[in-house]
């Protein structure tokens, strides 16, 4: 056989083994996780994965101490300490220190968010900031506070939080004297002082300082109230929302007023109240001139003028503007005094009028009157 028919036939029999082989397209996964689903082009791919669910983690930073499976996941985390951040968003002027965290935040300026929530409408252009969001509405809390119990939803949250166990407030504001754990909370908080409110809602107008809070305020004209209470049935918006309302069943009023003993579930409830003491009346009817220390207040006294959802004693056909304004005033028909004094015994018709016999008991000086207190000399 002469050299060319030699290497004539070596090809050949090339051609023949590799036809013998199975046939794989490119890009095809056929080789897949056992433990997790996911699949790889090649075995080299599969082995390298397999070692996350190992827990093995040899590469290890000096800096921080964290810990990596990978000798190249190590590597990258690396340039997050040399500050190096050479992908740099044409758009807004954000960088990253990564090609795939650049192009993942490019998404945010396409205005795409395939993503959308159908417990609040909240939609997303990530998938894992969607799974991740899902999270809140299914309660699940996974990472607790060993100091006080609390738990979060995420681990970045959980390491925010546990700054504040630690006292230390080393950001001040200037203009109020305010005391901050984090810079960025002191940054978010001199937003107030500035005035500035750059984020506006296009269905009512209503702005805010912080872009999260017109995001939090639109869910409302979204009509999504996902958080349901177990006791009465009513609905809310957001999961905090839910939270406070919950006080109001638990019984649980640890908001004392120094002035006359009243008592709230919330401490916005407290200062509302505080005003009425301060005699203070800002909101005026513009009808009779009769002034209150309540916007809501005032809105509930102009029905009596405007006949509109007005409420009337069946009995002496006085007017009233809210049902509970009339629910009080039917005790002046009976002669049943319900509401009785656990200091002095004695016995009132009203929880009102009990409340202010109350006064004449001396009192011990809570937050609320010392915060009063500070009011009056401002």
């Amino acid at each position: 056989m002469t050299s060319t028919q030699k290497v004539q036939h070596g090809a050949r029999s090339q051609r023949s083994q590799e036809a013998d082989k199975p046939h794989r397209r490119k890009g095809k996964k056929t080789y897949s996780c056992d433990l997790c689903g996911k699949s790889f082009t090649q075995a080299g791919g599969l082995k390298k994965h397999q070692l996350v669910h190992s827990g093995v983690k040899p590469y290890s930073c000096d800096l921080c101490r964290k810990s990596f499976t990978l000798a190249r996941s190590l590597k990258t985390h690396q340039l997050i300490h040399s500050g190096v951040k050479p992908h740099r968003c044409e758009l807004c002027g954000k960088s990253f220190t990564q090609a795939g965290n650049l192009k993942t935040h490019q998404v945010i300026h396409s205005g795409v968010k395939p993503y959308s929530c159908e417990l609040c409408g909240r939609s997303f252009t990530q998938a894992v900031h969607f799974k991740r969001h899902q999270l809140i509405h299914r309660g699940v809390k996974p990472h607790s506070c060993d100091l006080c119990g609390k738990s979060f939803t995420r681990a970045e949250h959980l390491k925010t939080h546990q700054i504040t166990h630690s006292g230390v407030k080393a950001y001040n504001c200037d203009l109020c004297g305010n005391s901050f754990t984090m810079a960025q909370t002191l940054k978010t908080h001199q937003l107030i002082h500035s005035g500035v409110k750059p984020h506006s809602c296009d269905l009512c107008g209503k702005s805010f300082t912080r872009a999260e809070h017109l995001k939090t305020h639109q869910i409302t004209h979204s009509g999504f109230k996902a958080y349901n209470c177990d006791l009465c049935a009513k609905s809310f918006t957001q999961a905090a929302q839910l939270k406070q309302h919950q006080l109001i069943h638990s019984g649980v009023k640890e908001c004392i007023c120094g002035f006359c003993g009243k008592a709230f579930a919330h401490n916005v409830g407290l200062q509302k109240h505080l005003v009425t003491h301060s005699g203070i009346k800002a909101y005026s009817c513009e009808f009779c001139g009769k002034s209150f220390s309540d916007k809501q207040y005032r809105n509930s006294h102009l029905r009596i003028h405007t006949g509109n959802d007005v409420y009337c004693c069946d009995q002496c056909g006085k007017l009233f503007a809210t049902d509970a304004q009339l629910q009080r005033h039917m005790f002046s028909h009976t002669e049943e005094r319900p509401c009785k004094c656990d200091l002095c015994e004695k016995t009132f018709k009203t929880p009102h009028q009990l409340n202010k016999h109350k006064q004449i008991h001396p009192q011990p000086r809570s937050y609320g009157f010392l915060k009063m207190l500070e009011m009056l000399e401002f």
